[in-house]
């Protein structure tokens, strides 16, 4: 649905692909990409397929997914085609069964566990630090934005802040851009920097543990609430370093667990209803390749 209510219509092809289903279902218009579950006319290749969401600037759009490819950063989404050269640019990569974090709530029925939410915190901590390390800013993180799958989270959207308007000029009150995960600086203009990734993970832990990304302080789980808040400080200066974050979750993760250490490289351990969406995604998609190979 879009914003006015308006039914979202799903488009029937995208270059070399024909489109099976939406991956964010009636949540396109929230969500910085327009994404796709679309497989080849021969029927051999299955790909995830990312549009620019209604009403933003295609040229920055497609600037920010050019830089995305060329980045080979663990836990970001890898692209492997990109066409920016048609009226609507689009990239795609290799299909693997994903849900976005707001449908991975929905499935498990509620808040994920927490050594899930801790373990997902130390995977999307490490990836931030390792970019930050390299001088990149994601500057597109979200609930929407993080998909996982049995191989572990991936993040996409990338630079959704910086695509959505230039620097200088507000981003507040753009639909697609989730404001409980912008940062202040951000919200108002300023240039994306790694503080504010600091800032979207500690609104994306809010909300994989309560369901909310600005809960009540005493919603939080005890073992996030001094982390989380130290993220969301409006004070850019106030807030963890990326690598320091994933640390304190990683070890405190490992402590929940019984482990000396933890491997933030390894699967987040997903609870079984979720692992069961993941499945009917993947037999969902069988299906519609056999409807696909009946037309041919």
């Amino acid at each position: 649905m879009t914003a006015s209510g308006v039914p979202l219509q799903i488009p029937s092809r995208l270059g070399s692909y024909a489109v099976l289903t939406a991956l964010d279902g009636d949540a396109l218009s929230t969500v910085a990409e327009r994404r796709y579950i679309a497989r080849s006319h021969d029927g051999n290749r299955t790909v995830v397929v990312a549009l620019p969401p209604i009403g933003a600037d295609h040229a920055r759009w497609a600037a920010e997914a050019t830089t995305a490819r060329g980045l080979a950063l663990p836990g970001l989404l890898p692209i492997a085609e990109l066409d920016t050269s048609s009226t609507l640019p689009w990239y795609g990569i290799e299909y693997r069964p994903l849900l976005a974090l707001p449908t991975v709530l929905g499935a498990h029925g509620g808040p994920l566990p927490d050594h899930t939410v801790r373990a997902l915190g130390a995977s999307l901590a490490s990836s931030l630090a390792l970019a930050h390390a390299q001088g990149v800013t994601h500057a597109g993180l979200s609930p929407e934005a993080v998909l996982l799958g049995m191989e572990g989270p991936r993040i996409s959207c990338f630079g959704a802040a910086r695509a959505a308007a230039p620097d200088g000029v507000a981003r507040s009150g753009i639909p697609w851009l989730n404001p409980s995960c912008l940062a202040p600086e951000q919200a108002s203009g300023g240039r994306p920097r790694p503080p504010g990734d600091v800032f979207a993970l500690g609104a994306v832990l809010s909300y994989a543990s309560t369901g909310h990304t600005v809960p009540e302080f005493g919603e939080l789980p005890v073992s996030l609430r001094s982390l989380v808040s130290r993220c969301l400080s409006r004070d850019a200066a106030q807030r963890p370093q990326a690598s320091h974050l994933a640390k304190e979750l990683a070890g405190s993760t490992a402590a929940a667990l019984g482990a000396t250490v933890l491997d933030v490289s390894a699967p987040v351990p997903l609870p079984g209803k979720v692992i069961a969406a993941l499945a009917r995604q993947s037999a969902a998609l069988l299906a519609a390749e056999i409807r696909l190979d009946s037309r041919i």
